[in-house]
């Protein structure tokens, strides 16, 4: 079967690794992610992953933690790295090969984030995980998802999230929410649809990177997306 897509970053959120928990990482979500991201580097798809880190820590009010927001930011993107690593051992069980990249330096646990050298992994067949986010604050790991994207030259992006596409509401609030099936990026803005921050968002759309939503928390859906089947919402200009 031929792929659709050479080149993909997947973006995960940080709460989708913690299942059913309220906190942390669950090790059975990691295993079922790693076993559909193997999936398609088996069909020779290069994939990029950035996650974000809200399983470990969400940046919070000022007023109520005390914490400021540059701070708060910091203590996030060391979420995303943790996170990173959690996701980089199970795709290494499932004998995937990986390296983790990091916009802030630990030599120790990661590659710095070198563009060229991303690239050159992913050639060679290597899943790069992009951690900590921009690595500066006030950037969300969406945002951060965008720009690494658009970096390495990915085809789309693959916002893998627990609702299987977008709704003209939050269909977990509004029984009568109903889906699209591919919307323009103009659409989303006037609908004021919330895909991704407007950071990210904007910069999909001045680059012409589609982005498609879907449940990465149904087993197989990663595979079908990027076999073209019709799963979840396509976004583009």
């Amino acid at each position: 079967m031929l792929p659709m897509y050479k080149r993909i970053l997947l973006k995960l959120s940080g709460e989708s690794l913690m299942g059913d928990k309220n906190f942390g990482l669950d090790s059975t979500v990691i295993a079922r992610y790693a076993r559909d991201i193997k999936s398609i580097t088996e069909l020779g798809v290069q994939v990029a992953i950035v996650i974000g880190g809200g399983n470990i820590y969400r940046g919070m009010n000022e007023a109520e933690t005390g914490i400021e927001r540059a701070q708060g930011d910091y203590m996030g993107m060391l979420a995303t790295v943790i996170n990173g690593m959690a996701l980089q051992s199970g795709l290494e069980k499932a004998g995937v090969y990986t390296r983790l990249q990091s916009a802030i330096k630990m030599e120790q646990i990661a590659e710095p984030y070198i563009r060229r050298r991303a690239m050159r992994h992913l050639e060679k067949g290597r899943v790069v995980i992009f951690g900590a986010g921009t690595g500066n604050p006030y950037f969300t790991t969406d945002t951060a998802g965008s720009l690494r994207a658009i970096e390495i030259k990915a085809e789309v992006i693959l916002k893998g999230t627990r609702v299987d596409g977008i709704y003209t509401a939050d269909p977990e609030k509004d029984a009568a929410a109903t889906k699209f099936e591919h919307i323009s990026f103009n659409d989303c803005i006037s609908k004021n649809l919330k895909v991704m921050d407007m950071t990210a968002f904007t910069l999909c759309m001045e680059n012409e990177l589609p982005i498609i939503v879907f449940d990465m928390n149904k087993e197989g859906n990663l595979f079908k997306v990027v076999t073209g089947e019709k799963v979840g919402t396509l976004v583009k200009g």
